[in-house]
């Protein structure tokens, strides 16, 4: 078998490689602060709604209050649920993966957008404004025929966050939609979600458009790509991870075994953060507030515990994923949906990138460094 030449440096996972350039988001070195278009997402996050957030991911600026109002109405306008899609949705086995269900819901869309597709920036953003309204509307689709309820409308006066929440949960009085403090605590979420550069399934919906596919073909990849435990199922695994060991008092010894062990634990780490996850206070300021009003403390217990063992055997900090997991199940959202919320949240970010990606293309093709047999002749069958 050949060998890797001494002249060749391959980064196995494209770890430490600058691909292209990006206007969009970046870790600062000096502050170790997420900015999204150069504002630091935890300022965002307590000043803005999601739609601001959006548009600034879109735009390169925060939107005026007339700038802002416009575009909700546009957005809110896309919210028409599509008999095709209700009818797919609910033809599909219930014991499937959510994501699975989401994937095939973007690639049915595509099939039904009857616009001919062009890279131009406005057309793009129409696709992302489009899937920013359906795709919560087929998540929530989703969730409540799972449990044999029926489907609730959406609603064109509310945000995306409690338009989502109600058609998920209703707008009863025990429904977070109808408690403000819950909508913008996961709103919050969404925003902290909304963008992180070249993750996986960012490049993996630039790799797409790069070949000048359309907008569908690069949302259902990354939506592929974000379905892995090692990137956007982690917050499934996080909460997978807490219900197994449910007394709080195990966790350090559940977290000691699994090192021990030598397995991940999902919730801890970051390849692109040094000093711990910019995200997570925000993030976990918003689980806290749940968890009080919401008879939650068994999960913070659970938190700071397996937190603090992590610290005191390998100095890893948690990441995103630790924090939103309990946060999203004290909301009532069934585990296996965690992520969907996710795509929800990350449309945002995959439109932005993938109009970049069209203003300035290359197709992304690398190279690989072959380590397989040397070239050889085929031996007729006979004598093999």
């Amino acid at each position: 078998m050949s060998t890797t030449s001494p002249a060749t440096e391959v980064r196995k996972g494209l770890y430490g490689v600058i691909a292209d350039y990006t206007g969009v988001s970046k870790v600062m070195p000096e502050s170790n602060s997420l900015t999204y278009r150069g504002y630091p997402v935890q300022e965002l996050v307590e000043h803005c709604s999601f739609e601001e957030v959006v548009y600034l991911l879109w735009n390169g600026e925060l939107p005026t209050a007339s700038e802002l109002e416009e575009f909700n109405a546009r957005g809110r306008s896309y919210r028409s649920l599509d008999p095709g899609l209700i009818s797919l949705i609910h033809s599909l086995p219930v014991d499937c993966h959510p994501m699975d269900v989401l994937r095939t819901s973007v690639s049915y869309l595509g099939t039904k957008d009857p616009d001919q597709f062009t890279t131009g920036s406005e057309h793009i953003q129409h696709v992302g404004h489009s899937l920013l309204a359906q795709l919560p509307m087929a998540v929530a689709m989703d969730i409540r025929r799972r449990s044999g309820k029926g489907i609730i409308a959406p609603d064109e006066n509310k945000g995306v966050a409690e338009n989502f929440l109600a058609m998920v949960f209703g707008n009863g009085p025990e429904s977070p939609a109808s408690n403000p403090e819950d909508v913008r605590d996961f709103e919050k979420s969404l925003i902290l979600y909304a963008e992180h550069s070249f993750n996986a399934s960012t490049f993996a919906a630039r790799v797409i458009t790069s070949t000048r596919s359309d907008v569908y073909s690069a949302i259902t990849g990354a939506i592929g790509a974000l379905k892995g435990p090692l990137h956007g199922g982690a917050n499934e695994f996080v909460m997978h991870t807490m219900l197994e060991i449910d007394d709080p008092e195990k966790a350090a010894e559940w977290v000691n075994a699994t090192l021990d062990s030598r397995k991940v634990i999902m919730g801890f780490g970051h390849r692109v953060y040094k000093r711990g996850d910019s995200r997570v206070p925000s993030m976990k300021k918003s689980f806290l507030n749940l968890a009080e009003r919401h008879d939650g403390q068994k999960w913070v217990e659970m938190y700071e515990n397996m937190e603090r063992a992590m610290d005191e055997r390998t100095g890893i900090k948690p990441n995103l994923d630790f924090p939103a997991g309990p946060a999203y199940y004290i909301l009532g959202f069934p585990v296996d949906f965690f992520t969907p919320l996710f795509v929800i949240a990350r449309i945002a970010g995959w439109t932005a990138h993938i109009v970049e990606q069209y203003e300035d293309n290359s197709l992304i093709r690398p190279l690989s460094e072959y380590n397989g047999p040397e070239q050889r002749i085929v031996v007729e069958i006979e004598q093999r």
